[in-house]
């Protein structure tokens, strides 16, 4: 990690949110990825997406596991809360992290071997829990820290830097998280900043747990020729599902259901996700439509981009627990100790 701070001093014109704080206030320390990495244009993403959303970057909590992509939180939102965790297990800090203080926006930065492979189990379950987070995958398909072996999300097509075949098949973990009950599923390119941005705030609003798969190309291992996570392929077979914009709920919006206009999702908070339908039989509350349209697409070696899946109706796991609506770590002994006549009602009840 870079421990580097950028200048301080910039432009005093720059644009400035409702805050009063500019892009610059929602940045990190210098990068010391590889130029040219796609996980950099992820940060960028972020940082434009919490700007635009006016979030005040001390109500914001930053996980990471390890790998390339676990080292991008240092390099956004400087002044946030962090906490840099073991190999594929960011998903069960986030967890408790996340029932400890509710106050609190939570988001999860993993790479495609810190969730696919050691963490998959970890990721399973904060799935399944619905943890109120957003999750994020930079995919790029490899590990890029031990210099570029298949991982396991790498398709079986693809084809390694030194001509080397992959033997198995891969882990969509869009589909994954479809299955196991995520209630938001996106899938981004770190090359698309108009689709990744409004992605990302979506998420950011969602109650609930928001995962987003981004193809985030590694320049050094795997953006060759042959490789299915490059830059040239993703451009050259990336499929959007959807137009995808972000309205906020004070803006007026007229629309209709019409094959080919917007549709308006309204998400929890009463912000609204516009989407503009481009498959007139694509339906994004339909788990088994959007496998099944994933996979049909992935067979033609397309890569399905944008919103693949919404669902408003389920409940957060602090909801499931049915847990207080203080945050935990602000209860003090008089409401973690029950009164006897608590107690005594307790006790009845089990006779």
């Amino acid at each position: 990690m870079s421990f580097v701070s950028k200048p301080r001093f910039h432009h005093p014109r720059l644009p400035r949110n409702a805050l009063g704080l500019t892009r610059r206030d929602y940045e990190g320390a210098m990068s010391t990825l590889c130029a040219g990495c796609g996980h950099d244009s992820v940060s960028a993403a972020i940082i434009e997406a919490c700007f635009e959303l006016d979030l005040p970057a001390h109500r914001l909590a930053k996980l990471s596991g390890i790998g390339c992509s676990s080292k991008t939180p240092t390099y956004f939102l400087s002044k946030s809360h962090g906490f840099n965790s073991v190999h594929g297990r960011m998903a069960s800090v986030a967890t408790g992290a996340n029932l400890a203080n509710r106050d609190l926006t939570y988001v999860g930065v993993s790479g495609d071997g810190d969730t696919a492979s050691i963490g998959l189990g970890q990721f399973a379950h904060a799935v399944r829990r619905q943890v109120d987070m957003l999750y994020v995958v930079e995919n790029n398909g490899t590990y890029g820290l031990t210099k570029g072996q298949f991982s396991a999300t790498n398709d079986r097509v693809s084809v390694g830097r030194k001509g080397q075949r992959n033997a198995f098949e891969a882990i969509d973990l869009a589909v994954m998280a479809i299955q196991l009950g995520a209630s938001f599923v996106a899938r981004g390119f770190s090359g698309d900043k108009d689709q990744l941005v409004p992605l990302i705030k979506a998420a950011l609003t969602h109650r609930g747990f928001a995962f987003i798969d981004v193809i985030s190309p590694c320049v050094t291992f795997n953006n060759h020729f042959g490789s299915t996570k490059s830059f040239e392929f993703v451009r050259d077979h990336e499929h959007s599902v959807l137009a995808t914009d972000y309205v906020p709920y004070h803006e007026t919006i007229t629309a209709s259901y019409a094959e080919g206009e917007v549709i308006d999702v309204t998400l929890h908070n009463q912000c609204r996700l516009r989407l503009r339908k481009l498959d007139s039989d694509y339906d994004h509350g339909d788990p088994v439509g959007a496998v099944r349209y994933i996979m049909d697409r992935q067979a033609q070696g397309e890569v399905v981009t944008g919103l693949l899946y919404l669902d408003t109706g389920d409940d957060d796991l602090r909801e499931k627990l049915e847990l207080t609506s203080r945050p935990l770590n602000s209860l003090d002994e008089d409401a973690l100790r029950p009164s006897p006549e608590v107690l005594e009602s307790i006790n009845a009840s089990l006779r």
